[in-house]
């Protein structure tokens, strides 16, 4: 059984559609990041980074439970216990590739884009062009290499494809104001196209909607959110 930490934001949902495409039993655990949830000292054994999604898996190897947290790890993690969706040998190294890839670049460069658009107390004009300009680059990398491809890395459906659908899912939030922003990118519309359309993706949509997880931004949810902002004597 995996006991699944979640909160309805684009990393936790990579690892939504892993369990739902790998077909794996799962429990959903909600954590609301904007009560500060994630910060518990619960949570806090599971990830000492204090941010989701996380996961404990009560079969792990050798039947010993074990936990994993960040997505990238949770979904190779998830990939090689099943053997499902990780490519095969002589692709192990453009997988790695491109996961680190999405990892190091559309996420983090996203979630900043985000932050400065639609979070940050001033909008700072250099900021948000430096972001919304380097996920624009990365759509580039990533649209330029799917030409002729169905998929990231080989011909099959893989991780790498979970990965990028979790952000690409929120281009429209990560670059407002476009009315549909990887239309730019034509490769990289259609492969998403085909990736939201599989079964799996409605399944990995309904987790967590039965769960009233808070929505305002209010003083208790910035400091939730962005601890970092605030001296650790008022936290």
């Amino acid at each position: 059984m995996i006991r699944f930490y979640f909160h309805p934001t684009p990393n936790p949902a990579k690892v939504a559609l892993m369990l739902e495409e790998v077909g794996l039993a799962y429990e959903v655990i909600p954590v609301d990041t904007s009560k500060g949830e994630q910060h518990k000292p619960e949570f806090r054994a599971i990830n000492p980074n204090g941010k989701v999604p996380a996961i404990v898996d009560t079969d792990g190897p050798g039947g010993k439970e074990i936990r994993v947290f960040d997505s990238g790890a949770i979904l190779l993690y998830l990939g090689e216990k099943t053997g499902r969706l990780i490519g095969s040998p002589d692709e192990k190294g453009e997988l790695l590739s491109w996961l680190f890839f999405i990892a190091t670049g559309i996420g983090p460069f996203s979630g900043q884009a985000v932050h400065f658009q639609h979070a940050a107390p001033e909008k700072l004009s250099y900021a948000i062009n430096r972001y919304r300009r380097e996920v624009e680059r990365h759509y580039e990398v990533l649209d330029l290499h799917l030409q002729g491809r169905n998929f990231i890395v080989g011909d099959e459906f893989s991780i790498a494809d979970v990965s990028a659908w979790g952000w690409l899912d929120r281009a429209p939030r990560v670059l407002p104001g476009e009315p549909a922003p990887i239309t730019a990118f034509p490769n990289l519309e259609r492969w998403f196209k085909a990736v939201d359309a599989r079964p799996a993706v409605a399944k990995a949509r309904a987790i967590g909607t039965d769960h009233a997880f808070k929505k305002e931004m209010d003083e208790e949810t910035r400091r939730a959110l962005f601890p970092s902002n605030y001296p650790k004597a008022s936290r």
